[in-house]
């Protein structure tokens, strides 16, 4: 690969050369703005198409596109009198699966996998909510994708509200907003809500993800956090307990908060999380996969077993970040310790396992907290549990534990 990717470079320098001057996230074909309503959004083409954003040096080649699967681009973001920061540009999934959502939308409006988008929109569900329908109701989108297993009218409204691409932001009623801002709501929320996740559990009111920036076309921008988790795999034993920490404490504030949504993250791994260089905070960068489950509708509804507290199962498999879960029992009970086990599983015990390494982030701990032995009872009942509800219990006492050896090392 090493060797055809030299002699590409060999045989296209003058193209090459041509493509580090020019500034693609000012072209309309680059950032699929042709694609419209059919994607993600259009609040910052004004800053894209003015050239207020460039991609860093190697972003530039789109050679190296090969290797950058998930489409996530790095970039330099300046407003006039306030210099430059670096922003992190996603398309939201890779080149192949923003084919399929075209293909998807295509058969859903023709039956065959390739059709003009624009006149083939208003024949699919996602133009079916026109400007006569007053709210986003749980029967219209239920199950479209993790946000939405199992949403509630107050989820939706509370989506709806935050809804950044639009000018008309802070209704709920689906009526407020344009057609093409409603087709380009509901396709974000069918084929990738991870920026509804952001906007609508944003980091200025202290949740643990990525502050979301805007859209254009198919390329969204958010803040840049920092280096992932796993560049801290081998990091100072305090500097690993404090992030070990602050992961317990975003599992808690997802379960339980006084808003009574609870985030369950299915996708957990170290490449989902980063931490920030300055401030060492960590924030949850890869929100595609998260499931909200509204507790005061559990209650109101009371569906079977809804008070019985749910324990997650221990999932011993052989690939890299494993997890067991049921949506439906996730949808259906108030009591839930999936994000503690999300957590203790994938990132902190011994039965994390990532590149090629295994130990989790808390491994090798100093011999006199190996030889206490409770850390490592407390990762293993986390993770493992061996008693009825013993992962609730020990994901507690785990917090405050590393909390104490925290401020003991600060």
């Amino acid at each position: 690969v090493l060797g055809s990717l030299a002699a590409a470079l060999v045989l296209n320098t003058h193209s090459l050369l041509a493509s580090l001057q020019r500034n693609e996230l000012s072209e309309r074909r680059f950032l699929q703005l042709n694609k419209c309503p059919a994607c993600w959004g259009t609040s910052w083409c004004r800053k894209f198409l003015n050239g207020q954003l460039r991609l860093e040096s190697w972003g530039r080649l789109r050679l190296l596109d090969f290797f950058n699967v998930k489409n996530v681009y790095f970039a330099r973001y300046g407003e006039p009198r306030e210099g430059s920061r670096r922003v992190v540009l996603k398309r939201l999934g890779s080149a192949q699966e923003l084919a399929d959502i075209d293909t998807k939308i295509c058969r859903r409006a023709t039956g065959r996998g390739r059709c003009d988008l624009l006149q083939a929109l208003p024949a699919t569900e996602f133009a079916s909510l026109n400007g006569d329908v007053r709210l986003l109701t749980p029967g219209a989108v239920e199950g479209w994708s993790d946000l939405v297993h199992c949403p509630s009218q107050r989820l939706l409204d509370r989506l709806v509200r935050r809804y950044a691409e639009t000018k008309d932001s802070g209704s709920f009623l689906l009526r407020n907003l344009k057609d093409s801002e409603r087709m380009q709501l509901l396709i974000t929320l069918a084929f990738n809500p991870e920026p509804l996740v952001l906007q609508s559990f944003p980091s200025d009111e202290g949740w643990p993800f990525a502050k979301y920036l805007g859209a254009c076309g198919r390329m969204v921008a958010v803040n840049y956090v920092g280096e992932e988790l796993w560049s801290y795999f081998n990091a100072p034993w305090e500097k690993r307990v404090d992030l070990a920490w602050q992961l317990m404490e975003i599992a808690e504030q997802l379960t339980n908060n006084d808003f009574e949504f609870a985030l369950y993250l299915l996708d957990v791994s170290f490449d989902n999380f980063a931490v920030g260089p300055r401030d060492g905070k960590v924030i949850i960068v890869d929100a595609e996969n998260v499931l909200v489950a509204d507790k005061r509708l559990i209650r109101q509804n009371k569906p079977e077993n809804w008070d019985v507290w749910y324990e997650s199962k221990f999932d011993d498999c052989d690939k890299e970040a494993c997890l067991s879960f049921s949506k439906e029992i996730l949808c259906a009970r108030v009591t839930v310790d999936h994000n503690y086990y999300a957590i203790c599983q994938n990132l902190l015990s011994r039965h994390a396992t990532w590149r090629g390494t295994s130990g989790g982030l808390l491994h090798d701990p100093p011999a006199e907290i190996a030889k206490e032995g409770r850390l490592e009872a407390l990762l293993d009942e986390c993770a493992n549990p061996k008693k009825r509800y013993g992962r609730f219990q020990a994901a507690k006492e785990l917090r405050e534990y590393l909390a104490q050896l925290s401020n003991n090392v600060r």
